[in-house]
């Protein structure tokens, strides 16, 4: 008498650890802070390739990636100081204070510009370490610090350009001596073929994988998403928290200082009132990039895509031959639809499936 042969329904189960390991990675993948920006610069891209026929052209794209340094270079420090719970609405006029203390100072004094560049940074770097020194120091707002900092840096740039040169502008540099070799570090352009590519582009990416090698692979940048999360928390492990936060907002003055000495190479003169609302389009590129506005969450790529998603469309509304005003009204659309898709992954990359 034959025994009956059982069948072994679980054969069916590895398919269901494959359904869940996939569904896993599938979360982890749409929690990465970047996943959102990376998607929004696809779409962007597709939808200006086609209303924009003039961006379908090699320099027309390094165009693009031109005006997105200028912005991200600075938005690479500010979306770390975002991530580490911190703002700085003074970073737009740092820029210009930077290039206009260069500038005055050298012309004034008739010296080598070199002097003025790192005498420059020294400034920035003052005003980045005193920035975060009263923010710990106070526990006042880093808003309302940087704010406080901003109208003061404003009026400085306008009142002192005024007082010394007697108009709103610094003074021609491209004939003082250093002019050429600084113009080289800060606005050289080299021509490949058709396209022209800005160093600054090349500053940027290197940039931006420096950022993302600190915040991702080193101890610091553990104590950065830890003093974001919680700064309390973070200083009772042994975090040095104080200086962590006054690092940043020196790592951002550095930023502006670099940007300030690329405009002033780059086209000479300086107007002592540009920079004025540019702290906020940092800001965006961060928060487009999936920086959350709470701290502690945030990443290096997504700020670069950020500005890449700012460059782009500031010039293919132009290559489209709309309206620039329209432009405005853009960034704050994107602006809601990115804190309320950074709010959806951070809620997704902390939700914890339970079986």
């Amino acid at each position: 008498m034959s025994t009956p042969v059982k069948t072994d329904p679980s054969p069916a189960a590895p398919s269901e650890a494959s359904n869940r390991v996939s569904l896993g990675l599938s979360n982890r993948l749409l929690a990465r802070p970047e996943i959102g920006a990376l998607v929004a610069a696809i779409v962007i891209f597709i939808f200006f390739l086609i209303v924009a026929p003039a961006f379908r052209s090699a320099p027309a794209f390094f165009t693009v990636l031109y005006q997105a340094s200028t912005i991200g270079i600075v938005a690479v420090g500010v979306g770390m100081l975002m991530i580490g719970g911190e703002f700085d609405l003074s970073a737009g006029v740092l820029v210009t204070t930077a290039g206009l203390f260069n500038a005055m100072f050298c012309y004034q004094l008739g010296i080598n510009l070199w002097v003025g560049a790192i005498l420059s940074l020294v400034l920035c770097l003052c005003i980045g370490f005193l920035n975060g020194y009263l923010v710990m120091r106070t526990g006042i707002p880093s808003f309302l610090i940087t704010l406080g900092t901003f109208f003061i840096l404003q009026g400085v740039n306008l009142g002192v350009t005024k007082l010394v040169t007697g108009s709103v502008s610094s003074p021609n540099i491209n004939q003082m001596a250093g002019y050429d070799s600084l113009n080289w570090i800060f606005a050289a352009e080299f021509e490949i073929g058709s396209i022209t590519l800005n160093i600054t582009v090349i500053w940027w990416l290197l940039f931006v994988l420096l950022s993302a090698y600190v915040l991702q692979r080193t101890k610091i940048g553990n104590w950065i998403y830890a003093v974001g999360g919680n700064a309390a928390s973070a200083r009772a492990v042994g975090v040095p928290v104080t200086a962590v936060k006054i690092g940043l907002f020196m790592t951002v003055a550095f930023l502006g200082w670099f940007t300030g000495m690329h405009y002033l190479y780059n086209f000479n003169v300086l107007q002592a009132g540009n920079g004025v609302g540019n702290e906020f389009l940092y800001i965006i590129a961060a928060v487009v990039g999936g920086t959350l506005l709470t701290g502690g969450y945030g990443n290096a790529i997504g700020v670069a895509l950020g500005a890449f998603i700012f460059g782009m469309t500031s010039l293919c509304i132009v290559y489209a031959g709309w309206d620039p005003n329209w432009f405005r009204a853009f960034l704050g659309v994107m602006l809601l639809l990115a804190v309320m898709v950074n709010l959806y992954v951070k809620k997704l990359s902390t939700t914890r499936k339970v079986g």
